[in-house]
């Protein structure tokens, strides 16, 4: 067990304790304004490793199922002793979120604070490399481009105000936590956002499979936006038209590929282009 940390037995799924964690599925849909739900163990070290650090993000509670306690208490150490954690058998915490939970370990976490795109890029490094996503609606995709930019040393991930949240659940979990290591910014418009970049000293390069340069051929520069659009639609016709586009080489029988796949794929050679990787 852990030692300083406040452990509380959850025996009633409609103990108002644990309120925030119920019915989660249909509470996703609607946002949290700010709080976020954390699903598993490495997101939750993740969540840790941030409220630590005293980054943006913090712990609200912590719910778990109670033979999950043991394996999760070097991680429970590392939060502040006044973060409450509730334990609970599978069948509360079943009743509880609505659904049975595989994982058995759940988190309320917070967004602390809120920068402007102007502060979120003044921070940025003199050398920098950024993702900039436009109309990501795919919560899968938009996990999957946080994990890229942490695995590809991208200083941040800037999206205009049609992305999904990044927040939410799903891309949460398959961001492997990222979104709660990686600077970002979600909001305004595409045009609007990649100005802001340019204005900086940003080279914006918008990925499309009609792109002028091949991504191995772009020249490196100290300061480089890799601009994904959404599957499907593409990039709107303004961002390809203001510009520099690039394309990934691939087969004639696929138009292009998604976002998730093609983020990994075009920041690995700009990593490389750079010397980050």
């Amino acid at each position: 067990m852990p030692g300083d940390l406040a452990l509380s037995v959850i025996d009633d799924a409609d103990d108002p304790r644990i309120a925030a964690f119920r019915d989660i599925r249909e509470r996703d849909l609607t946002g949290r304004q700010g709080r976020f739900i954390v699903e598993g163990t490495v997101v939750l070290r993740m969540l840790a490793a941030a409220h630590k650090a005293g980054r943006d993000f913090e712990a609200e509670s912590i719910l778990i199922l109670e033979n999950r306690l043991a394996g999760v208490a070097d991680i429970l150490e590392q939060f502040p002793p006044d973060v409450p954690v509730y334990v609970a058998k599978a069948s509360v915490l079943d009743a509880v979120v609505g659904f049975h939970l595989h994982r058995g370990i759940l988190a309320l976490g917070k967004r602390k604070t809120e920068s402007t795109m102007v502060e979120t890029i003044r921070r940025l490094p003199q050398s920098s490399l950024v993702l900039a996503g436009c109309g990501i609606s795919n919560h899968d995709n938009l996990g999957a481009m946080f994990r890229n930019a942490a695995a590809f040393y991208a200083d941040a991930v800037f999206m205009d105000a049609t992305c999904c949240d990044p927040l939410y659940r799903k891309s949460l979990r398959v961001s492997v936590g990222s979104v709660l290591s990686v600077p970002y910014h979600r909001g305004g418009g595409a045009v609007e956002m990649l100005e802001a970049l340019a204005a900086e000293g940003f080279d914006i390069w918008s990925l499309s499979p009609a792109g002028t340069e091949e991504i191995r051929q772009i020249p490196a520069s100290n300061r480089m936006a890799l601009v994904i659009g959404t599957e499907g639609d593409g990039l709107p016709s303004d961002v390809l038209a203001r510009f520099h586009t690039a394309r990934i080489a691939q087969s004639p029988q696929l138009d292009s590929l998604n976002a998730g796949t093609a983020s990994g794929l075009a920041l690995y050679q700009m990593a490389s282009a750079i010397g980050r990787v």
